[in-house]
């Protein structure tokens, strides 16, 4: 697995649900989320004729108050994955440590009981048409046999952290998308989880109601401490919401690392194939065959705060090249700032060779040729 951290140590102490304070919003951050751990978890579905491995091996920790997210295509394993947590799923070997303690094989009255610390966040939301908004969140506070008055405060209470005091009445049918999802994370909340799954949970959304609903889980981490998993296709929500992602392939783990690290320098070609969605940095074919009509040669350099690039551009200018950038963009990831540019050099070739040979030596530097 390409890019795996090392050297985590497990937080010493856990608050449960019931230690958790009771306002959503002065929740105390100092106790943190769930640690969760998984050691060469592998998974085999077999039926009488075939045998599928939808995990194989997979080792990953995520930190207490971390946002991890877990991409990957269709098939990729990362849904089955995450169901080991609640324990919807059972691996076929491997351990799943939650602060520390195995569930795997866990008696289904434990699992029970560890289930509310864990929300879930679904991706079509999986409210009860016949509830209301508030009768969707106080649902599992009354499973877990809080108090018909608690339950009232506790509802009204996130309703108002979400965003919706006034809609507390309104039926699913009468809810926008981001609205019947922001009721998914209220009622996912009821309980003051330390953990959170989100699976897929903006796949249904467009662009500017993801973009409102990754706010509002920021909010939760950031307010709550709680520790968030989140599952997706989309490497923008990744790049938006994560402090750490892992790319899934084939029921493996192949790349792993912080969000800056795996955009700015990914390692495998489905990372770069992820990336390359959201960073749209690179000129294509035709943009590429547009620029290559034009005089000079054409350079896609890495530019990371190493990369060289500034350096490396005055000694040419100044032997007489002519620099242009012609395409590129530049991202700032956890306080950090890189991305790709495509430049168009013109004059002498021993200066641009010159230019080349320096930046080879410290980031990627490709030419596009005609």
């Amino acid at each position: 697995m390409a890019r795996r951290d090392g050297g985590i140590h497990p937080a010493d102490t856990c608050s449960s649900p019931q230690n958790r304070a009771h306002t959503v919003a002065d929740t105390d951050t100092s106790q943190p989320g769930t640690r969760v751990e998984f050691r060469n978890i592998s998974k085999v579905f077999t039926n009488k004729r075939t045998s599928t491995t939808a995990l194989d091996d997979v080792s990953l920790t995520v930190e207490p108050g971390e946002i991890i997210g877990i991409i990957g295509y269709s098939g990729a394993g990362k849904s089955t994955l995450v169901r080991m947590i609640n324990g919807l799923d059972t691996p076929t070997s491997g351990e799943l440590l939650l602060d520390g303690v195995d569930v795997v094989g866990m008696p289904e009255k434990k699992l029970r009981q560890l289930r509310r610390r864990i929300g879930m966040i679904f991706q079509q939301f999986n409210l009860f048409s016949s509830r209301t908004a508030a009768g969707n969140i106080a649902y599992p506070l009354k499973l877990a046999g809080v108090g018909a008055a608690e339950r009232k405060r506790r509802v009204q209470e996130l309703l108002e952290f979400v965003g919706l005091g006034d809609k507390g009445d309104s039926y699913p049918e009468q809810l926008s998308g981001g609205q019947k999802q922001r009721v998914g994370i209220a009622r996912a909340l009821a309980t003051n989880p330390s953990l959170l799954l989100a699976d897929e949970a903006t796949s249904a959304l467009d662009p500017e109601t993801t973009h409102d609903v990754l706010d509002l889980l920021r909010k939760v981490n950031r307010e709550l401490g709680i520790t968030i998993v989140v599952i997706t296709h989309e490497m923008d929500v990744v790049r938006k919401i994560a402090n750490k992602v892992a790319v899934m392939e084939n029921g493996r783990v192949v790349e792993w690392g912080s969000v800056y690290e795996v955009f700015s320098d990914p390692q495998t070609e489905v990372a770069r194939k992820f990336v390359a969605t959201t960073l749209r940095n690179t000129p294509d074919q035709v943009e590429a065959d547009d620029l290559l009509a034009g005089e000079g040669r054409l350079f896609t350099i890495n530019l990371t705060e190493n990369s060289g690039f500034f350096t490396a551009a005055a000694h040419a200018r100044s032997a007489g090249v002519s620099i242009n950038i012609v395409h590129g963009g530049i991202t700032t990831l956890e306080h950090h700032s890189f991305g790709k540019v495509t430049v168009r050099l013109t004059g002498d070739d021993a200066p641009i060779e010159t230019f080349r040979d320096a930046l080879d030596r410290t980031t990627d530097i490709e030419e596009i040729l005609r």
